[in-house]
């Protein structure tokens, strides 16, 4: 299995997850030429961006440390095209989450960092 695959199932079970805590998914793997979004969902009355970091183990780090500040900017940025794109206002109350799967346990990173770039 590649990388692209492996990914693939792991945001499908990322996505499983969240609809288990209330989530609803509204997209995955959304695109633009700036970036790409995992997942976008809605949770108490929140638009989340969602970021799906999977490790089989820690040795390399912690999966969520992949989640650096230029990943971050490129992250906000397709949210904002994301929300262009649907023709959301700016008021749009947003937050950016992390699913962190580390030997299958899921955690999940409310509000993990802020939108401003």
């Amino acid at each position: 299995m590649n990388k692209r695959e492996l990914g693939s199932r792991y945001e499908d079970k990322a996505a499983r997850f969240l609809s288990e805590q209330g989530y609803i998914i509204l997209e995955k793997n959304f695109r633009s030429k700036l970036g790409e979004i995992d997942l976008i969902g809605k949770s108490d009355g929140y638009l989340c961006f969602i970021e799906v970091k999977y490790r089989s183990t820690s040795d390399y780090g912690l999966p969520s440390e992949a989640v650096d500040n230029r990943k971050r900017r490129r992250i906000v940025r397709t949210a904002l095209s994301y929300m262009n794109y649907h023709k959301l206002p700016p008021d749009t109350p947003c937050r950016f989450d992390i699913v962190v799967i580390l030997n299958n346990k899921y955690t999940l990173i409310k509000n993990a960092f802020d939108g401003i770039l």
